[in-house]
């Protein structure tokens, strides 16, 4: 008996020591999910002002420096890409950032990542599978989801639900509202606030949340290059909750 438990608990090993390995997690200062629009809304020259406003903000110094300026010195991040309630790509994966090479190789993925179109504008879709991207090899102080869109939610579940839940598992929820020159009917006939009101009212919330608006896209690059230097910073300075681009 007592050989036989020896050779169970031998036999155990290995996966115990996997299971070990698979929990391991590499300390960050942030982690930080990018949410990015690309329902129907966002035509593809907008999509492509989108995808070249991230690339550019991880290149820009100022950022870099932010990144390397924390307690730890780097962040994790990922992006992926929703529209309706069912779909979400992950088009970069998760990245530790530390200096200008891996943000430089993060920008060169955003880059490189497919520029597809869908149909509807689901907030609470990107929220639940936000939600879900964390404790994937990385442990940060705190868990931040950057939501950038052009409409309000029409797709999915009602945003108040996916909010409530992602807030209860300590994830701060910042929005960046794209205020797009031709605003679609369906929100113009819902009866809804406007886009800004909607995301600082439904969308964001979490300790320190706040909310960038870009007034058209082509003001996209600086409100996001903010964005994320706000969000990464070691000790986020008290700010405006509401940040404007023109």
């Amino acid at each position: 008996m007592f050989r036989r438990s020896l050779l169970g608990a031998a036999l155990a090993m290995p996966a115990l020591l996997r299971n070990q390995a698979a929990r391991a997690t590499t300390p960050v200062d942030v982690e930080l999910v990018l949410a990015v629009d690309v329902s129907r809304s966002v035509d593809p020259e907008e999509q492509e002002l989108q995808f070249t406003g991230y690339e550019n903000a991880f290149r820009d110094p100022r950022l870099i420096e932010g990144i390397m300026g924390g307690p730890v010195g780097s962040i994790a991040c990922m992006m992926f890409t929703w529209s309706d309630w069912h779909i979400q790509t992950v088009v970069v994966p998760w990245t530790k950032l530390d200096g200008p090479k891996t943000a430089g190789a993060f920008a060169d993925a955003i880059a490189a990542a497919p520029r597809r179109t869908w149909l509807y504008t689901s907030i609470s879709g990107a929220m639940d599978f936000a939600a879900k991207q964390f404790g994937q090899g990385f442990e940060g102080t705190r868990k931040v989801v950057d939501i950038s869109g052009d409409g309000v939610n029409n797709s999915g579940r009602p945003v108040a639900e996916a909010r409530e839940e992602a807030l209860a598992q300590g994830i701060v929820l910042n929005g960046l509202a794209v205020l797009d020159k031709q605003p679609s009917p369906f929100s113009q006939a819902s009866g809804l606030p406007p886009l800004d009101e909607y995301y600082r009212d439904e969308v964001i919330g979490g300790p320190g949340a706040f909310l960038v608006v870009a007034e058209g896209f082509t003001a996209f690059e600086a409100a996001v290059r903010r964005k994320i230097i706000r969000e990464i910073a070691a000790v986020p300075a008290p700010g405006a909750r509401v940040e404007r681009f023109a």
